[in-house]
């Protein structure tokens, strides 16, 4: 078993000679070596409390030469947090430095506390690693991984540190959900981020810009009140997207873990027997983006209500990023279409389909590029039948305006919640936005 301790301020020198050692492989041909590593990160003991009263709620992120990057779920209340999660990476230079930093989720707060950090190379076997606090380089805990590796198959200096799985995601609820009691449908309070592979051979460097012609975008981008415009979309981001306790994880490993996501979720109050339908699937209209920032397939329903006051609904899932790999919505159907889809047959008896198209005001994707965010789409859930369709197709119309008539006709949904809404005294995520500012 291998022990590594590095204080913060040689960790960062070995950061730096490393990308030198790099630059300097390349001007003068020396071989490098690639590896395809499988970490596992498996737990960690002993962990300092970041508060003297209170829980403690671990997570950590990892990142391999600040190239790509790992985060864990969030465990509840515990110093010895166990968490068995297993991050894949493909052609990644043998002299490779992993780095680590264990943080403490603190609810209702915007950003977390860190515990302490470490690193340490990539080289095969068990590690247990001491974690050092970033300021004074005390020991804060233990943390124990395993890492495989093997030379890399690809061998290629133009495609590095690729993500190859496991296909991870994360649920998040809008923290104004907290506050309400009389929730029809909790899911048009929460967003969901999906780690995806296959990003950069699908795409390249190819990415959206804001689209210069849009004028919610000029608002954001443009102009001097644009900042104003920014900086609250971005802490509206902040909060829908925080990672805490509440949050659901899970690994998707085909298809039917995707529709899963997607299914009813939980009614409360709605008197009108909805109940039976938590399990099925949702006939709804989804606003997602591909962000370029992590390479994640971020989504929720296009009616949520955290949409209310803000100018994009695809600027507000991007953290109101410049560019995007992609954007645009999508929806569930049966194999055939809603239109012909009956409640009697079981979601199990139909073969579904994911139908996605490029609809983004804020971002205009380039319609041609559709057929790669079916790919990867495609190569990510296994077994997904993806239907690729531009805004101006008339088929597209059809299909959507067929999943909202099922909705409202079949399903008990309410107009109200195909837009963005909110209720008679609703406090939406704009006004709490609102509200830390001036705190």
């Amino acid at each position: 078993m291998e022990s590594a301790h590095h204080t913060p301020q040689s960790a960062k020198v070995k950061s730096v000679n490393h990308f030198d050692a790099v630059e300097l492989a390349e001007e003068f041909n020396v071989d490098t070596k690639y590896v395809d590593l499988v970490i596992k990160f498996i737990g960690a003991s002993d962990l300092a409390r970041v508060h003297v009263i209170g829980s403690m709620n671990p997570c950590f992120r990892a990142t391999l030469d600040d190239k790509v990057s790992y985060t864990s779920s969030v465990k509840q209340n515990t110093l010895s947090p166990v968490w068995d999660e297993t991050w894949i990476v493909k052609t990644v230079p043998s002299t490779a430095t992993l780095s680590v930093v264990v943080r403490e989720v603190e609810t209702g707060a915007l950003v977390d506390n860190d515990v302490g950090v470490f690193q340490t190379s990539v080289n095969p076997g068990t590690k247990e690693v001491e974690i050092v606090g970033k300021r004074l380089g005390r020991s804060k805990g233990t943390f124990w991984l395993n890492i495989e590796s093997s030379p890399s198959a690809l061998n290629s200096r133009s495609l590095l540190y690729l993500f190859d799985g496991p296909i991870h995601y994360s649920r998040h609820d809008s923290p104004t959900m907290g506050v309400l009691t009389n929730l029809r449908d909790t899911r048009l309070y929460s967003t969901w981020k999906i780690y995806i592979k296959g990003i950069p051979e699908f795409f390249g460097d190819t990415v959206q810009r804001w689209n210069h012609d849009y004028k919610a975008a000029q608002a954001m981008f443009k102009g001097p009140t644009s900042i104003a415009v920014r900086s609250g979309i971005m802490a509206g981001h902040r909060m829908l997207y925080a990672r805490t306790v509440l949050n659901g994880f899970g690994v998707i490993t085909s298809a039917d873990d995707m529709f899963k996501l997607l299914r009813g979720g939980l009614r409360r109050s709605s008197g009108d027997g909805n109940s039976a339908f938590e399990n099925r699937i949702k006939p709804a209209v989804y606003t997602y983006v591909i962000a370029e920032e992590d390479e994640t397939f971020r989504f929720s329903e296009t009616g949520a209500t955290f949409f209310v006051d803000f100018a994009s609904k695809h600027a507000l899932h991007s953290n109101c990023a410049e560019s995007v790999v992609y954007g645009g919505e999508f929806h569930p159907r049966p194999e055939g279409g809603w239109e012909n889809f009956s409640d009697y047959t079981d979601d199990s008896g139909v073969r579904w389909e994911l139908v996605i198209d490029n609809n983004s005001g804020t971002y205009s994707p380039n319609p041609d590029l559709l057929a790669k965010v079916a790919h990867v789409l495609e190569l990510n859930f296994t077994g997904i039948n993806v239907v690729a369709l531009t805004q101006d197709d008339p088929e597209l119309k059809k299909s959507i305006d067929a999943c909202r008539e099922y909705a409202l006709t079949k399903r008990g949904v309410k107009t109200t919640e195909l837009e963005p809404h909110a209720t008679d005294g609703e406090e939406t995520l704009s006004d709490r936005v609102l509200a830390l500012k001036k705190t």
